[in-house]
């Protein structure tokens, strides 16, 4: 096997396990299982708001309807605001599609090698303050 052959594998390998750890519509059995971390506490809240307002604003936009003015063209970034989570609904799901990125196209990357688990689960507790709103 040549060397080109031997990279694409390694590519081929590296795309696929990126695929597995994707959040993807219909949730997940792992992040079904995953416990939030951090308790909603006005700390955390306030917390995942400034994240929030740093990292997904741009495209989620500041009330986070998914209506963002930066959002890449011909993607429908979700309202999270709302009581539909394609990718699942739980506080393990919203997790995982924050870490590790919302699949199958990868529209939103992971946020993984940006931010703290602790301030992932902030954000999430922010999310579900803003729900019903």
């Amino acid at each position: 096997m040549g060397r080109t052959s031997k990279g694409l594998i390694a590519v081929f390998v590296v795309a696929s396990a990126a695929l597995v750890a994707a959040q993807n519509p219909g949730g997940s059995p792992e992040g079904k299982k995953l416990k939030n971390a951090v308790a909603s506490t006005p700390e955390s809240v306030k917390a995942g708001q400034a994240l929030y307002q740093k990292n997904c604003r741009f495209c989620h936009n500041t009330d986070a309807k998914g209506n963002g003015p930066m959002a890449p063209e011909g993607t429908h970034p979700s309202d999270l605001t709302d009581a539909k989570w394609e990718r699942g609904s739980t506080d393990g799901e919203i997790f995982m599609v924050i870490r590790d990125g919302a699949g199958p196209k990868f529209e939103m990357k992971g946020y993984k090698s940006k931010v703290t688990e602790a301030d992932i689960w902030n954000v999430v507790n922010y999310l579900r303050s803003l729900q019903g709103k």
